[in-house]
């Protein structure tokens, strides 16, 4: 005859547990080099776009990424930002063209800048370098590092 063995629950010795709770903890810390987690409650975007109106109703400018990481209500994260700034007439005219492979956005400030490589294109150069910011206002570009302009136009026309 068999006997019945009567199953018995031991609670988990203290030292268990805090294991338990450190693996925990280490599988929630993000990798180095992984995506920056998106912010509280918020999750990235696939193929973002934001055009951006005159008062007359005319397109002033176009921003796009391939990911975007809301951060918080006045900043997001962008992989591979393009800002394209247009003449903001009636004339649909590509005035620039900024590129970045990492870039941060303040909506608010209308102020794009971001600590790695950026290329700015227009009809009449390309400038670029490291360590960047743009802002709307006077449509500035400010490189702080590895800065190199390129200018297509003719020597007499600058020298005018």
């Amino acid at each position: 005859m068999r006997k019945r063995i009567k199953e018995s629950r031991v609670p988990a010795p203290p030292f268990f547990r805090s294991r338990l709770l450190l693996l925990l903890l280490g599988l929630s810390v993000p990798l180095l080099g992984a995506d920056p987690p998106p912010g509280p409650g918020l999750s990235p975007a696939q193929d973002w776009k934001l055009p951006l109106f005159t008062k007359e109703g005319f397109r002033s400018m176009s921003l796009r990424g391939d990911r975007v990481y809301p951060v918080g209500p006045d900043r997001i994260d962008v992989e591979n930002i393009e800002i394209t700034v247009f003449s903001g007439d009636a004339t649909p005219r590509v005035k620039s063209i900024l590129l970045s492979a990492k870039a941060s956005y303040f909506p608010k400030e209308q102020r794009a800048s971001g600590p790695g490589a950026v290329r700015v294109i227009r009809d009449d150069g390309e400038i670029s370098g490291e360590d960047w910011t743009y802002e709307k206002n006077g449509e500035k570009v400010s490189i702080r590092r590895n800065a190199r302009i390129v200018l297509n136009m003719n020597i007499g026309d600058m020298l005018k």
